[in-house]
Parts: structure tokens; sequence; C-alpha cells
């Protein structure tokens, strides 16, 4: 199966560019989070996406240096499909049993209609979320720190950029997960482990993304991963807040 490609290590390259996209990314995070309006999302989305892109090839970044070459991406398919399915396998298990399925549950999903549920999950975080996150931190900055420092800061890097690209979305998220509430608790010193911890497990998943996004070769394949994680766990979330709600029901 093809894959295993990472962009060469080019020593000597300025710094200019790699603060350009930093700094793109940094305002695209703040826009997306507190001054975007939702329904203009996946537009900005977009948009965001194509600067990013330009911004790497004006850096000298080919596209399969990126992760979009279209020699890769039958193994990005591939990748993504399995992992697609162990995430599936993963969720069920975690449904099956009382304290676990506890985890999934998302008070502002519960409220959804099937129809947004389909969108926010089909279309929103495939087209929205995943998109630019992958284009940002694994095709545009994971090429540029690679040719600069090297494939190993280049996943350390970008994987901590990944999670502070966190910080404002996961501002308030326990008092919308009742499992992290409970774990947490209330107040400021829970927004702040939240946030730490938000920050830490999206750090650890961005290594994880980036060695698929190494071994296939692709970023088809971590976006198959992030959408499987985002998506589906939005769906299952879905599932047991109604069967709760059915079941509560006179």
């Amino acid at each position: 199966m093809i894959g295993w490609h990472v962009p060469e290590y080019q020593p000597g390259l300025p710094w200019w560019p790699l603060v350009v996209v930093i700094v793109a990314i940094v305002v695209i995070n703040i826009v997306n989070n507190r001054l975007a309006p939702q329904s203009h999302y996946l537009l900005w989305s977009f948009a965001s996406s194509v600067v990013l892109i330009a911004i790497g090839l004006l850096d000298g970044n080919s596209f399969t240096d990126m992760g979009l070459g279209w020699w890769f991406y039958l193994s990005g398919f591939i990748w993504a499909l399995a992992s697609i399915g162990l995430v599936t396998a993963f969720y069920v298990v975690v449904s099956l049993f009382k304290k676990t399925r506890q985890a999934l549950k998302d008070d502002s999903i519960g409220s959804l209609s099937a129809g947004k549920l389909a969108f926010r999950a089909l279309v929103e975080v495939p087209f929205g979320t995943v998109l630019l996150e992958e284009i940002a931190f694994r095709a545009v900055l994971f090429s540029m720190l690679a040719r600069r420092f090297g494939v190993v800061w280049a996943i350390v890097i970008s994987s901590l950029m990944f999670g502070i690209w966190h910080v404002l979305p996961s501002i308030g998220t326990h008092e919308r997960n009742p499992a992290l509430g409970s774990v947490v608790g209330k107040g400021l010193r829970a927004n702040i482990l939240t946030v730490v911890g938000s920050v830490l497990v999206t750090a650890v998943a961005g290594v994880l993304f980036a060695l698929m996004r190494i071994v296939s070769g692709s970023v088809i394949a971590p976006m198959g991963l992030h959408w499987a994680t985002n998506g589906l766990g939005y769906g299952f979330s879905w599932v047991i807040l109604r069967g709760r709600g059915r079941r509560r029901s006179p």
C-alpha cells in the first residue's frame, strides 16, 4: 500500500512564512469561535482552508508535501475507512454500558432535530471542522515545520498548536456534558480544568492524526478518524439522549 511520505528537510529556509501561517491560524480560530455567525461557518472554513493552502504553496510546499497529492488518495481512503470502522465499534461498546455511556452525552446535541443532527454530522463536521483543521495542522503547518525542523518537531509543534486551537471552543464544555461536569465540578476551577484537559487530549490526538498522515501519505487518513470521532460522537450522543427522553416520558 502506497504511503510513508514526509516533506524533505531543507535547513536554512526563512522563518517568516511560518510566522505568517501561525498568525493566520490564530486569526481564523478567533473569528470562528467569537466573530463569525454560525450561518457563515462553512463558507468561512472553506475560505480559510483555501487561504492556508495558498500560503503553503507560496512557501514552496508541493501538494504531495502537504498530504494532498492524488497519488496517495487510495492509501488515505483505506486508512480513513479503517479508522471509521474502529471508532464505530468503540462507540458501540461504550454505549452498551451505563457508566461509560455517560461520557457520550452532550446536552446540546439532544435538543437537535434529526435533520439538524444530520446536517451537523454529515456537512458541518466534515466540510467545516475536519476540512479546516486537517488542512491547517496536518497539511500546511506540518509540511512547513517538517521542511524547516524535521518530522519529529513537525509532529510535536503542530500537535501542540492543535491543542491550543481548542482553548476557545472548550470553554464551558463541562456545563453541556454531564459526565465531564460530574468530574470537574462547577465554577472557574472547573472551567480551567476543562480547558487544560481539552488541550492535552487534542494535542495527543494531534500526534495520532500526524502519524496517520505520515504512514498514509495523505491527510485523508486523519480526516476519516477526525470525522468519525466528532460526527459519529454526535450521532451516538443524540441516540442515547433521545432514548433516555423516551424512557422518561409517560
